[in-house]
């Protein structure tokens, strides 16, 4: 009987702790959902936390540097608009050439049609009337060839006696020992001793094919200056006398630059027009004579006659 007692004991504890797993709980459930929140961050600030993340600088000197910088931003923009509301400076218009020469230039200048072509007499004389300068200006003359200087039959180059001279005065040295009547200096061992100096008290330099070899070593100095004589220029000759006597005429030496321009005084403006006229025409008649063959038209493109201050003139070709 107690062995049956003690079975019965055990088989209710057994009931009873079944009872109290399959029981359900009578609490309600304190569990709650979170929901993440999720915050909007400014972009300099995220610029600033990536930054930081990599150990450049810390976040605090990020942030100051990046308030810096909008303060500056600030300062432009207002900057910015106090300079729209000043007014702007008037541009003035670009002045003509004419315009900013000088009033005496501008006074003389009305006297010469703009686009018109003068014949030779009518430019000599208005070349006369326009000089601006209180001296005796050089009256020049400036002939535009179509000759190409590279080729050696084009490359133009004479020496010309003006008629009526140059109306300077010309200093002219004789690189001979006999006696030279006109000639300003004359003796070797005195001008080579000037020169050893490098001094040179003249304009043109007249030598003999004898005496040309003892000049050699000082080419360097008398061949940039345009010094140094020449066959062609008529400065190496046997008549010394007669060479020295065309050089204080008025003999000169024209040649073209490489455009194809020859540039040359032909006188003083009080030659006046008939002097003027007669140094013109033997220019001319001299540019003609050396035509190259290889040029058959158009040889003279054109012709202006200048004062040195003074406006160009035209000279219409077709009168040559």
């Amino acid at each position: 009987m107690a062995e049956a007692k003690k079975i019965v004991k055990k088989t209710k504890k057994a009931a009873a702790v079944a009872k109290t797993v399959t029981k359900p709980s009578k609490k309600k459930s304190t569990e709650v959902e979170v929901q993440p929140v999720i915050t909007e961050v400014p972009a300099a600030e995220a610029e600033i936390a990536s930054v930081a993340k990599a150990g450049k600088r810390s976040t605090k000197s990020q942030r100051q540097v990046a308030e810096e910088k909008a303060k500056e931003e600030r300062k432009a923009q207002v900057k910015e608009q106090e300079t729209d509301k000043q007014p702007k400076p008037v541009v003035k218009p670009t002045r003509s050439r004419l315009e900013r020469r000088g009033k005496k230039y501008r006074a003389v200048a009305q006297k010469v049609e703009a686009g018109q072509l003068y014949s030779a007499d009518q430019a000599l004389e208005l070349a006369t009337q326009t000089s601006p300068t209180t001296f005796d200006a050089t009256v020049e003359l400036h002939i535009n060839l179509n000759v190409d200087p590279k080729q050696a039959d084009q490359n133009i180059r004479d020496n010309i006696l003006l008629p009526a001279g140059t109306g300077k005065s010309v200093r002219v040295a004789a690189f001979t020992d006999d006696k030279v009547e006109q000639a300003d200096l004359v003796g070797i061992d005195a001008i080579t001793k000037d020169l050893e100096k490098g001094v040179m008290n003249f304009d043109i330099l007249v030598a003999t094919p004898a005496t040309m070899s003892k000049l050699g070593k000082y080419a360097r100095q008398l061949g940039p200056r345009g010094l140094m004589p020449n066959p062609k220029s008529g400065t190496v000759t046997n008549d010394v006398n007669k060479a020295v006597a065309e050089a204080k005429a008025g003999r000169v030496e024209y040649r073209v630059d490489s455009t194809g321009i020859v540039h040359l005084g032909i006188g003083k403006v009080s030659f006046g027009k008939d002097k003027l006229s007669e140094n013109f025409q033997a220019v001319i008649a001299s540019i003609k004579n050396n035509k190259p063959a290889s040029v058959k038209a158009n040889y003279i493109k054109s012709i202006y006659i200048t004062t040195s201050m003074g406006p160009s003139i035209a000279v219409a070709i077709n009168d040559l």
